[in-house]
């Protein structure tokens, strides 16, 4: 696009009144916005990047993008995950290229750099002429791997490349509000669903989650949760919403529907968490890869107490596959609305049903406006 100063991009999403605008088109298809969403948005967030049960032994190694930038995980001990830039400090090669386990050692191919599984460089054979051999001021202990911020909660990691950023027990705290009855540890993981990309833009897939206002409508043969028993969740930086249910609502449930109190929860920018009682739980990793598509990931985990089954696991999996298609088919025909003149002004939002996601928007635009003041 033309870039535009920040009161053009968000001249109808910030006119005061009731009902509000939402983001402009281009948040959702422009390349520029996207890129800046890099620069300003996910470079300064603790960034929702994977899981810690894909890491189970010393040296695993799993390769990541968060904000454009190459990363890479690693289990540097038996209860230490460790994040770095995944790039040589030699030529910058990309160290990493696939998950894999390393064993004691992540060694460069080209020239055969090597560092530890802590990010020290170990060797630089042949750097100053003979095998061992160093220049005059260089030292390996100057020269290890970067390290990135990362945190782990339950089964969930999380990466902020900003050290300025506020703290990880500040940003989870909300969270830890709504699961205050949930222990979490009485969670196992059961199954893992991977989606093809998903031809919208992050965001969509996140106000989607957010709002309850479309389940009747669009989940109406896989769900059965009235919008009138919905509510908005809004804490900070945790939004989505919850449904209570009665057990004469649970029990009229269909073979094969969702029909249990739930709460959608989720923490900005990109963490998911839908809670099922008493004995679900199922999170999303959505990974933007272009402002068009984004990849997306389900773990599903279930109380270790419940029945852990194959044919159990297999009926999980299909209703929730059900259900993604559901919102995947809307999230794509929101995209392709996007490329409309008439949503450069946002559409609008339910003072409601969707303050929720006014607040996502919100946060959006406060992260990316820096980079359209002229």
């Amino acid at each position: 696009m033309t870039q535009l100063t920040e009161t053009q991009l968000f001249s109808a999403f910030d006119k005061k009144g009731l009902v509000k605008h939402g983001l402009p088109s281009a948040a959702y298809t422009d390349n520029y916005f996207f890129e800046q969403e890099a620069k300003h948005l996910f470079a300064n967030a603790w960034t929702f990047v994977g899981f810690a049960h894909d890491l189970v032994n010393v040296g695993d190694t799993i390769p990541l993008q968060v904000a454009g930038q190459p990363l890479l995980l690693v289990r540097s001990a038996k209860n230490k995950i460790r994040a770095f830039h995944n790039i040589c400090r030699h030529r910058n090669l990309k160290l990493v290229d696939k998950s894999h386990n390393c064993k004691n050692l992540i060694t460069c191919p080209y020239h055969n750099w090597s560092y530890s599984l802590n990010g020290e460089l170990r060797a630089a054979p042949y750097f100053g002429g003979n095998k061992t051999e160093l220049p005059q001021d260089f030292k390996l202990e100057d020269n290890g791997l970067l390290e990135v911020h990362c945190q782990l909660f339950h089964d969930w990691l999380f990466v902020n490349l900003n050290g300025d950023m506020e703290s990880f027990e500040s940003f989870i705290e909300p969270l830890q509000k709504q699961l205050a009855d949930f222990n979490l540890d009485d969670f196992v993981v059961a199954a893992s669903i991977e989606f093809d990309d998903i031809k919208t833009n992050w965001k969509l897939l996140m106000e989607n989650f957010i709002e309850p206002y479309h389940v009747q409508f669009v989940h109406k043969t896989t769900t059965n949760q009235p919008l009138a028993d919905h509510y908005v969740v809004e804490d900070e930086h945790c939004l989505g919403s919850a449904v209570d249910l009665t057990s004469e609502q649970q029990n009229k449930g269909k073979e094969g529907t969702l029909s249990v109190s739930s709460r959608y929860l989720t923490l900005f920018p990109n963490f998911v968490l839908g809670v099922y009682y008493p004995d679900q739980l199922g999170v999303h990793l959505n990974q933007p890869i272009s402002a068009g598509s984004t990849h997306q990931r389900r773990v599903i985990y279930q109380l270790k107490s419940a029945d852990q089954s194959a044919d159990e696991i297999e009926k999980i999996r299909k209703l929730w596959i059900s259900v993604h298609k559901e919102d995947h088919e809307i999230c794509e025909r929101l995209q392709q609305g996007r490329h409309s003149d008439l949503s450069e002004q946002g559409g609008l939002l339910s003072p409601h049903w969707e303050s929720s996601v006014r607040k996502f928007q919100e946060l959006v635009a406060d992260s990316i406006r820096p980079a359209f003041k002229h």
